[in-house]
């Protein structure tokens, strides 16, 4: 078996893993009122003391750089975990810095480290984006878009010209409002299903 297909091999079986878990513990956290009863959250994230936010941070950080798990379901776990407004927060570093990472790493491999993480398949859908001379303009309104792939668009960008600056700042002034959609947006929804079970 080579490198391409082993990584791409733990990259699946990590990706069930961290699915199962993710439902695991949302079934968790709706039995024992996680998610509606301020003191069971606090008594939850109280064992982790001034770790917790770290920790969260730092998942967030490698589910960028290691797409095992869909981001939506992260961003809703911030704002479950730690209310709206430090969810928010932690969700926007962790994904700045992952962001970043990705970018420098696709600058570094190039589009054999993509091909490895996303397939071959996906990577050659978008490849065309980057042969447009608004690439740079496509992917700022991208990353404000909710549902565009943005992990896959910062390694994307990391195999242009793209300078960094522009990249950085683009994520740091563009991210607040995606991130922003899907927290709010998802935490609305979880909101009116949990409504719905009581």
């Amino acid at each position: 078996m080579n490198l391409h297909d082993s990584l791409k091999k733990v990259t699946n079986i990590s990706s069930v893993v961290m699915g199962l878990a993710s439902i695991l513990f949302m079934i968790y956290g709706m039995q024992t009122n996680l998610f509606t009863s301020k003191n069971a959250l606090h008594g939850f994230l109280s064992q982790f003391g001034l770790w917790a936010p770290i920790i969260f941070i730092l998942f967030q950080l490698i589910q960028v750089v290691i797409p095992i798990i869909p981001g939506g379901i992260s961003l809703l776990a911030g704002v479950l975990l730690f209310g709206p407004v430090y969810g928010f927060i932690y969700n926007y570093i962790g994904i700045v810095m992952g962001s970043v990472i990705a970018f420098l790493l696709a600058k570094y491999y190039g589009t054999s480290l993509m091909e490895k993480l996303f397939g071959k398949k996906r990577m050659l859908k978008y490849m065309n984006w980057t042969e447009n001379a608004k690439f740079s303009k496509l992917f700022a309104f991208a990353i404000v878009m909710p549902i565009a792939p943005d992990d896959f668009l910062c390694y994307l960008a990391g195999t242009t010209k793209m300078r960094f600056k522009y990249f950085l700042t683009t994520i740091i002034l563009a991210k607040p409002l995606s991130i922003a959609a899907y927290s709010f947006g998802l935490n609305f929804i979880m909101g009116q299903l949990i409504g719905l079970i009581n």
